[in-house]
């Protein structure tokens, strides 16, 4: 998502500046004019690099460490220390580069007279949205402790969703790749090599093999085309999906795969309910909220409907009815929180719904690593158990011949 620094004024004459991640440089205007205030410019920035950068600092920021950042600092607070001479403790702590270098601007800015949202707010690429927003909230409610602690909460349990769907994609991905290598050395460079001493033995070939040998004569002859127009194909969707229309398709279509689909389904409703019900916690309004949650959701389709429930609230309905429209959330969930909604308990719901479908995604992880062995086992089987098969025919014909 494009990167746009801007400068505008509030109602009382001040000029803030700052940089957000949006679509575009028209859904950033329309959202600092719904804030009430006076756009001055408007600039994109060019970002290059990972997703944890500092404005200034080189190094790579980890969710591990805003995870240890978040807890050591929320320590601190509670502790009793001003936050300048925490911010200055940390910012020794942590290694130079990266979140060391954020750190200490950090500290700058708020030994400036700034807040510390504020002065987080400037690192965009280190701390999200939902980072600031909870922070801000922290420092008006009087208990950043206690939110900087939620805050590493939250975090922790994001990072390990993450590995775990990560797990569950690479590991099948990789045992595929690794199948399909085996299988297209074979191919390519054991087969041709049988293909002269069956030239020698003379007579005609079994069928299985003759289909064999003409097969890996084919995939020799044109596997550096297949490999470009296999490049090119990727490119051409990498370009697709940088669009509006094609991210939506996209998206749509990966929540409709069998198997992978139902887990990234379980994924997207465990971290929108999970973020919401921080943010509602840490005492964000519920528009802000949902705002924060549709841009952190990481799927277009999750997104869209997240925006119909902002829009539904601010016209007085429910949360409920967009929900069950989009079609993503299961009816229990949408049940669950509609009685939240009407019982004044609903970030209590949406812990109870985060923790009921982090449970989920570790069964469906389980069972999907069990099943795709076997499977890969079965394939590489028959596939190479068939090649061996039809080499090995006309020794045995050959064999036949020598005893008669």
């Amino acid at each position: 998502m494009p990167l746009y620094e801007y400068r505008a004024k509030d109602a009382d004459g001040r000029t803030l500046q700052g940089c957000l991640e949006i679509d575009s440089e028209k859904d950033l205007v329309n959202k600092l004019r719904q804030d009430g205030l006076i756009v001055i410019s408007v600039e994109k920035k060019k970002v290059r690099g990972p997703l944890f950068r500092g404005r200034k600092g080189g190094g790579k920021v980890k969710g591990e460490d805003l995870v240890i950042f978040s807890r050591q600092l929320a320590t601190m607070v509670e502790a009793g220390l001003p936050l300048i001479q925490s911010l200055n403790v940390l910012g020794e702590q942590i290694e130079k580069g990266g979140l060391g270098n954020i750190v200490k601007e950090v500290e700058k800015d708020v030994e400036g007279g700034g807040n510390l949202s504020e002065a987080l707010a400037k690192h965009p690429r280190a701390f999200s949205g939902l980072f600031v927003n909870l922070v801000k909230a922290g420092e008006a409610g009087g208990m950043l402790d206690e939110i900087l602690d939620r805050i590493s909460s939250y975090l922790e349990a994001s990072i390990s969703l993450k590995r775990k769907v990560k797990s569950a994609l690479v590991y099948p991905a990789v045992i595929v790749s690794v199948a399909f290598l085996i299988v297209l050395f074979m191919m390519i460079v054991v087969v041709p090599s049988f293909e002269s001493i069956f030239a020698d033995f003379g007579g005609q070939l079994p069928a299985p093999t003759q289909i064999l040998i003409n097969v890996s004569k084919w995939m020799k002859q044109y596997f550096l085309y297949g490999l470009g127009a296999f490049g090119v194909g990727i490119y051409i969707l990498r370009r697709y999906i940088k669009t509006d229309k094609g991210r939506v398709r996209f998206d749509r279509l990966t929540l409709k795969l069998p198997i992978f689909g139902s887990l990234l389904q379980k994924v997207a409703i465990s971290k929108f309910s999970r973020t919401l019900s921080t943010l509602l916690k840490s005492g964000v309004p519920i528009l802000s909220s949902l705002e924060i949650v549709a841009v952190t959701s990481g799927n277009k389709v999750v997104e869209e409907a997240i925006d119909k429930v902002r829009s539904s609230i601010r016209e007085g309905e429910s949360i409920t009815a967009p929900l069950k429209e989009s079609g993503i959330f299961p009816a229990m969930v949408v049940r669950m929180i509609g009685v939240g909604e009407q019982t004044g308990k609903l970030e209590e719901m949406l812990s109870k719904i985060s923790d009921f479908y982090d449970d989920q995604v570790n069964t469906a992880v389980s069972g999907l690593t069990s099943m795709i062995e076997p499977f890969i086992i079965v394939f590489l089987g028959v596939v190479i158990g068939s090649i061996v098969l039809a080499i090995f025919l006309p020794i045995f014909k050959m064999g036949e011949l020598v005893q008669m």
